[in-house]
């Protein structure tokens, strides 16, 4: 599948990656798909930490890492405890691919779970990134969760992406979607219903999701989301083997007051995977572009975190307001 009419009005960090496994001071093979908020006069980074001995898999866990501009991180010299190493019955692994968003002075971290029953979305939420309360684990499967960073009508409300694999039909079984739900408190949620079909997406012929948590503007809530093409005859690459996918980035805007209402998004891709370390490197998967963490500063700037071939981390910036001109009517 070729891709066309990418705009270069995101602007790569000149010396990414920002975060390998060199940084982390304990074992790690891989650090991706980051979670990033500014928090009590910090920027803090949640991040899935894999590690692998003799290319074969042996644990995974979240990773905590403190910033003064964003961009320089100290990663803590232990990873979080919360949900490592399957602490919980039935879980086959510990927690990843977090994402974190402020509510009311409180920071909520969105997990996946992989448990020997399917894939669990969970969230939880911490003051102080030492103790965790869990609110909430999804019936499997269950994915790519981000919250609002306000409430909705008096509800939390969060993108997911389930992923029904019996119920899909066409050519590929990953035509998975965008769906919203609501909750009153963080615990109980329903009111589910589609926000956008992968076929809506010009750039895609495979399954979509949520990335970044939404981003409050005064046209809608800004959200960027992920987006996979499947091409038969790329050639193997990576440790994954016969991986015939390509992860890249887009952006659509949300009514302000019903969220599940798609009123603008881009035509082509914000990002694609161009650099080596996006597209060529020694890691797991090339060709992924996968964004999870965003920040909106004063000035207008936005800080784009992504993880990069499922193996770096990585960062882009951007005007809010060219990022707004690109979410055109659907």
């Amino acid at each position: 599948m070729k891709i066309t009419g990418v705009t270069p009005i995101m602007k790569r960090y000149s010396e990414n990656p920002i975060l390998t496994s060199k940084d982390i001071p304990y074992a790690s093979t891989m650090v991706y798909n980051p979670g990033v908020v500014k928090f009590k006069g910090k920027y803090v980074m949640v991040f899935r930490n894999d590690c692998f001995k003799n290319k074969k898999y042996h644990h995974t866990d979240l990773a905590l890492a403190f910033s003064h501009n964003g961009i320089k991180f100290k990663v803590e010299n232990k990873p979080l405890s919360f949900m490592r190493d399957g602490g919980y019955p039935g879980f086959a692994s510990g927690a990843y691919d977090p994402r974190l968003t402020v509510i009311k002075g409180r920071c909520y971290l969105c997990f996946a779970l992989d448990t020997f029953n399917g894939i669990r979305g969970g969230i939880a939420v911490t003051d102080d990134f030492k103790k965790f309360e869990l609110l909430s684990l999804s019936l499997p499967d269950n994915r790519n969760m981000v919250l609002f960073p306000e409430k909705i009508n008096n509800r939390f409300v969060r993108l997911e992406r389930p992923f029904p694999v019996y119920g899909m039909y066409g050519k590929f079984k990953e035509k998975f979607d965008i769906w919203l739900s609501e909750s009153p408190d963080g615990r109980y949620w329903g009111e589910s219903r589609l926000v956008l079909g992968a076929d809506k997406v010009k750039f895609s012929n495979a399954k979509i999701g949520p990335g970044t948590p939404p981003v409050k503007t005064k046209k809608g809530w800004l959200t960027i989301f992920h987006a996979v093409d499947i091409d038969e005859n790329r050639k193997k690459c990576g440790w994954a083997g016969n991986w015939k996918k390509r992860y890249t980035a887009g952006v659509m805007l949300l009514d302000l007051k019903d969220p599940s209402k798609v009123i603008g998004i881009s035509k082509t891709p914000l990002m694609v995977p161009q650099l080596p370390y996006e597209y060529e490197t020694k890691g797991c998967r090339d060709n992924v572009i996968f964004p999870t963490g965003i920040i909106l500063e004063e000035d207008g700037s936005v800080k784009i975190y992504y993880g990069a071939a499922d193996t770096v981390i990585a960062l882009a910036t951007a005007d809010i307001n060219d990022l707004l001109n690109r979410c055109k009517p659907i």
